[in-house]
């Protein structure tokens, strides 16, 4: 599934898109890469989630700028976590990630959705990027943001949404 593109659906008001990779690592550990401030830092952000719903996901991009800072949508220690890509005074733009074991690794299925009026390509090639630094991050070499990837995937995702 790594080379795969995402798939797209229509949703009031969103672009979902479903991205989903094999990994051949514990879900143990793909939780802990995805949830804990030290992991985060390496592919991510600094920042971190309180494990709730309700609680405080925040993340602080620091070279950009940006701050994403909402609430915990979804938590289900282990295999769930879900909130929203957004900065405060923004359009809710949720994502989730899902955690399942698959053989003796496991698969990580993300769920996008991105308000209508804004660049679903963009988004899911951002995502793909992460994705990325994610993978080099659970094989213990972490990798700076890849911006050969997000070039390449927001390429090939505008011709995948051209019709949504």
């Amino acid at each position: 599934m790594a080379d795969a593109l995402g798939e797209f659906s229509r949703r009031e008001g969103f672009v979902e898109a479903r991205l989903m990779r094999r990994l051949d690592v514990a879900p143990e550990a793909l939780w802990r890469t995805l949830t804990e401030p030290p992991s985060l830092a390496l592919w991510l952000a600094p920042g971190g989630f309180e494990p709730r719903v309700g609680g405080r996901a925040r993340f602080d991009f620091a070279d950009s700028g940006t701050v994403i800072d909402s609430a915990v949508a979804a938590w289900d220690t282990g295999r769930v976590v879900g909130f929203s890509w957004s900065q405060p005074g923004e359009p809710d733009r949720p994502v989730r990630w899902e955690i399942a074991a698959e053989g003796a690794g496991s698969r990580l299925t993300l769920l996008i959705a991105t308000p209508d009026g804004e660049d679903p390509a963009r988004a899911c090639a951002g995502w793909e990027a992460h994705l990325a630094m994610l993978t080099a991050a659970l094989a213990g070499a972490a990798i700076a943001f890849p911006f050969e990837v997000f070039k390449a995937a927001r390429e090939a995702y505008r011709g995948k949404t051209a019709d949504l």
